[in-house]
């Protein structure tokens, strides 16, 4: 097994008692995957990542973080193993500037000032927004304030990175540099979201939530490809498929129905 991964096995969870969110989720991810969680709104997705993180504990079944278990007394242990970039940024971001932000984590861990320095440069040029490095956050926008909330995880060089809705906000050219950061990262992530196209971009494996369970779980291109089973499950097809699936529906109803094409060699045959 490899050093880096995630073991759920049959956990459950619920807010209240005999309302459950999730039910029976097993899953293992290791090292090297790329998993897309996808599903309607309220199928648990957010709930699943935080319960990865720490932040929802009152599950039943086993978690698991590299053989760490998920509990009250390891949290400081999982969570310098998991970068994990919420879905609203203003949850994430509590310093004046993006500079400080990012810095926050490595002078945590008591790093010295120069390895500080060298992490937070480290990440602005990753993500590209050096050039708001001394900006504050309250005159950022929404798509600015979520990669300063990404370079604030991966100034942490982390094994493992969930990401919850990461496209929210995000204007075209910032959707793809978002696209250029996930497929850099080398390790285990995992990223929750209704942009389709994104995970089909990002992802080479989607876990498909509904009522709380796994329905499906495999190659990400044969799964968003299945545009019966999406809409199943009260998705569509990614965009950048809906085209094709487009015109092969209009080349089907241009073609006659098949018991109405007669078989020329009967034809021939009923001639002679």
């Amino acid at each position: 097994m490899s050093h880096i991964h995630i073991d759920v096995e049959n956990v459950s969870f619920g807010y209240e008692k005999g309302k459950e969110i999730l039910r029976g989720i097993s899953l293992h991810a290791s090292e090297t995957d790329s998993i897309g969680i996808i599903g309607a709104n309220g199928v648990g997705k957010s709930t699943f990542l935080k319960m990865l993180v720490g932040l929802n504990l009152d599950f039943t079944g086993s978690i698991r973080v590299e053989e760490i278990p998920v509990e009250k007394r390891t949290l400081a242990q999982i969570r310098s193993k998991i970068g994990y970039v919420f879905q609203d940024s203003d949850s994430q971001l509590f310093m004046n500037t993006a500079y400080e932000d990012i810095a926050f984590a490595p002078r945590n861990y008591g790093l010295p000032e120069a390895e500080v320095e060298r992490r937070v440069e480290q990440a602005l040029a990753v993500t590209g927004i050096g050039h708001l490095r001394e900006k504050q956050i309250y005159k950022m926008s929404g798509g600015e304030k979520k990669l300063v909330s990404i370079a604030t995880i991966l100034s942490m060089t982390p094994d493992i990175i969930l990401m919850d809705e990461p496209s929210i906000a995000l204007d075209p050219r910032n959707r793809r540099n978002l696209i250029r950061i996930l497929n850099s990262f080398a390790h285990l992530k995992i990223i929750a979201s209704h942009d389709l196209d994104l995970v089909l971009d990002t992802c080479e494996r989607t876990v498909l939530m509904a009522d709380g369970r796994i329905v499906k779980d495999g190659r990400t291109e044969e799964i968003l490809s299945d545009q019966r089973l999406l809409e199943e499950y009260g998705l569509e097809l990614p965009l950048c498929m809906q085209k094709g699936a487009v015109e092969i529906q209009e080349r089907n109803k241009q073609k006659p129905p098949q018991n109405s094409v007669k078989n020329p060699l009967k034809e021939i045959a009923d001639r002679h």
